[in-house]
């Protein structure tokens, strides 16, 4: 018999999910979200891995164990095994767990805010929010900004820009017509330039071998003679530039690149200027190395992440652009009729009844989101709470912890500092006394092996938790200070931790 598929009859009425009993939700776990917060003893999640990914991988289920079956599962098994980002001892990626309020505000946006768009108090913030962040570091008000899930996407969204600058010099509608006509398109930027950006060349059609990676100087920067000299090579060979990155704080040292002479560098070229902020824009509110910055408003887009130093929740980049019409001319995102067209038609100075008939502040023909969560809340919620004041210290407080690293690593008689410090990372090594005058290759892999053995130590005894990167070829410990949690103890913690692990391991082999 063939089955009836014209049944119309009303299904359950009830939705099988809870959609109340918020209050009696969120108190069953806020306990253990209160204890995870307080980061006690040595990280077991790794090491229990087997015991806890058992009670979580399963079968898709046939059936729902219920909110309350999934409350006591996030409380009892998966709270306790989130990663410590926030850790005052965690000075590793440059990432860092939340503060109280930014998170309770990110809830609240879940619940009240869910999108940006309408006439809503959300909308409103993430037009504030910009504009205070713009302030903050001294980009003009003129700027378009964006918010973006983070500095992968805030990137593109400023190359996407200098794309359509380059070929717009030419005659060439990039958005429209492809880059297909666009000659040999070229990018540059330092060997220390973060690697979002070749992915980033790739999705905009440039290539990933428009990248050219100049040289650096002793200091970790780019070497703008260099540049300047590659630059008239490819001319002559009939490339078309497209963009200068210039790095506010590599991750790797957080070098700063001349940013003065870059941008009359690139005025003077007619090129555009990027600056990828992601991490150390936020550095020129230290007076020590304001003047490294120059003037801001000289960069045609910049890239700053809030939720780096600003220590807002992960998944939140900004971007700026100097002429946002043509941002809007690389992005802009076609109407249709279940929207624009839809919208009833106000007569000017008609007062709007609802906030679903107009979209407010609109951000979505900027960038390659259209719906997005309400990320203003949460920067607007940190700038409210602590201020420029709250901010300025922090960006201070965390500088003045990489020079004080500094300053202990070159007084120990085991401790080597492998980069100069500009912003709030610290780059050094262990080096067992009997291998500090030689400088040959099987030297250098023993002491890259050797580093990297005391790295996973440090992290196992929990105490401190750093990362790692190469500077020259060189194996290095590599924390960044932007943990709100972290203190000076902490600091002073992880060179102790060094010192103890390397004169440890080295004893096991010699």
């Amino acid at each position: 018999m063939q089955e009836n598929t014209n049944d119309f009859s009303v299904p359950a009425e009830r939705d099988y999910a809870e959609t109340g009993s918020l209050t009696a939700l969120i108190e069953g776990v806020l306990p253990a979200l209160e204890k995870f917060m307080l980061f006690e003893g040595v990280e077991k999640t790794a090491r229990q891995k087997g015991q806890w990914s058992a009670l979580l991988d399963e079968p898709l289920p046939k059936q729902g164990v219920g909110a309350q079956g999934v409350m006591e599962i996030l409380r009892d098994v998966v709270i306790p095994n989130g990663v410590r980002l926030g850790h005052p001892g965690f000075s590793g990626w440059i990432g860092t767990s939340t503060t109280t309020v930014p998170a309770t505000t990110t809830f609240a946006s879940l619940v009240s805010g869910p999108g940006y768009q309408g006439i809503q108090a959300y909308n409103l913030l993430e037009a504030l929010a910009l504009r205070w962040l713009a302030q903050l570091v001294g980009i003009p008000g003129s700027y378009q900004g964006l918010f973006t899930s983070g500095g992968s996407v805030a990137n593109l969204v400023g190359l996407g820009a200098a794309r359509q600058y380059a070929a717009e010099r030419l005659g060439i509608d990039a958005a429209y017509q492809g880059v297909a006509a666009l000659p040999k398109p070229r990018i540059y930027a330092s060997k220390e330039v973060h690697h979002v950006v070749m992915r980033a060349a790739g999705i905009l059609g440039l290539g990933r071998n428009a990248l050219y990676l100049l040289p650096t100087d002793k200091s970790m920067c780019m070497d703008v003679g260099e540049l300047s000299k590659q630059l008239k090579r490819d001319r002559l060979a009939g490339y078309t530039p497209v963009a200068v990155i210039a790095n506010a704080g590599t991750v790797n040292t957080g070098a700063i690149d001349p940013l003065p002479q870059l941008a009359d560098f690139c005025k003077n070229e007619g090129i555009w200027l990027h600056v990828d902020g992601a991490y150390g824009l936020l550095g020129v509110l230290d007076p020590r190395i304001a003047h490294l910055y120059g003037d801001l408003a000289a960069a045609d887009s910049l890239v700053l992440d809030p939720h780096k130093w600003l220590a807002a929740p992960i998944g939140c980049g900004a971007a700026f652009v100097r002429d946002s019409n043509l941002l809007g001319r690389a992005f802009t995102l076609e109407s249709a009729a279940y929207i624009e067209e839809s919208q009833p038609d106000y007569q000017k100075d008609e007062v709007i009844t609802s906030q679903f008939d107009d979209f407010g502040y609109v951000y979505h023909h900027f960038g390659v989101e259209q719906s997005a969560p309400a990320r203003g809340a949460q920067v607007w919620s940190i700038l409210k709470e602590v201020g420029e004041e709250g901010i300025r210290a922090r960006v201070y407080r965390h500088n003045s912890f990489a020079r004080f690293l500094a300053e202990r690593v070159q007084q120990a008689p085991s401790l080597e500092l492998m980069a100069p410090v500009t912003l709030s990372i610290c780059c050094f090594r262990y080096v067992p006394p009997a291998l500090q005058e030689q400088r040959d290759a099987k030297t250098s892999e023993l002491l890259n092996q050797l580093n990297r053995a005391i790295l996973a130590r440090v992290r196992a005894r929990g105490r401190c938790i750093p990362s790692a990167t190469f500077v020259n070829g060189n194996y290095v410990i590599r924390p960044c200070f932007i943990n709100p949690r972290t203190t000076l103890a902490e600091v002073e913690a992880l060179a102790e931790e060094v010192e103890t692990c390397g004169a440890a391991l080295w004893n096991e082999v010699v």
